[in-house]
């Protein structure tokens, strides 16, 4: 039987990985999570499937007790591999939507919505690891993580890889993606910010094989211990 990868004091293995919108968290972290035999999970995904019932049910994206009280409704299920049902519906490929893009923001930038989905995202915390990504997680919802990453990449990078996902025009893209950045940055509650003791990781020009291989690296060099005892090739 694999033998978890649990930390000294008992506490399961945890790699904060933050960065903006289509900086490679999703690629790099499920990757690193394969590797080490953890879990993946992008917290994002919350709230996007979030503001997407929030559109669906009429509920404005600025309407914070609406908002809290559809969070018990959300009733979602998010595998590793980051396809998300309600309810028998697969709702994949509508959360990245151009509505749900130009109103995600302002739906996870309520505080009510927020602390409404903290324990949330605590509670898929176990045993062997958990490689969870998102905008405040090193900062807010982790910060005693066992590992800190901070991906960076140019917005104008980011933008030529999300036009290129969704296929939506790239100018379009990039100016959407400065507004969230700005957004997100400057809300009030849990903005996204680099944690003071986060490593950061520039992908731009970089393969996602060559970023796995580093965070790989640095969860090895703070004490991961890999499901099954040894790092799996990524080849």
């Amino acid at each position: 039987m694999p033998e978890p990868s649990i930390r000294a004091n008992g506490a399961p293995f945890v790699i904060a990985l933050d960065g903006p919108a289509a900086s490679g968290k999703s690629t790099v972290g499920l990757g690193a999570a394969r590797r080490l035999g953890f879990t993946y999970f992008d917290t994002g995904l919350l709230y996007r499937a979030l503001t997407w019932l929030a559109l669906e049910c009429g509920v404005a994206p600025t309407d914070e007790a609406a908002l809290v009280n559809l969070v018990d409704d959300l009733d979602v299920e998010i595998d590793p591999l980051g396809h998300v049902a309600r309810r028998g519906q697969d709702l994949t490929e509508h959360l990245r939507s151009p509505a749900v893009d130009a109103n995600v923001s302002a739906v996870s930038a309520q505080p009510g919505v927020r602390r409404a989905l903290v324990a949330v995202q605590r509670g898929l915390i176990r045993p062997p690891g958990l490689v969870m990504a998102g905008r405040d997680i090193g900062t807010v919802i982790v910060p005693d993580a066992s590992l800190k990453i901070w991906l960076a990449a140019s917005a104008a990078e980011r933008a030529r890889r999300r036009a290129a996902q969704t296929g939506a025009d790239e100018a379009t893209v990039l100016a959407q993606m400065l507004d969230r950045d700005r957004q997100d940055g400057a809300r009030a509650v849990a903005p996204m910010a680099r944690a003071a003791d986060a490593v950061s990781v520039d992908t731009d020009g970089i393969g996602p094989d060559q970023v796995i291989d580093r965070i790989v690296a640095l969860a090895l060099a703070r004490g991961a211990r890999p499901a099954g005892g040894a790092v799996a090739d990524h080849t």
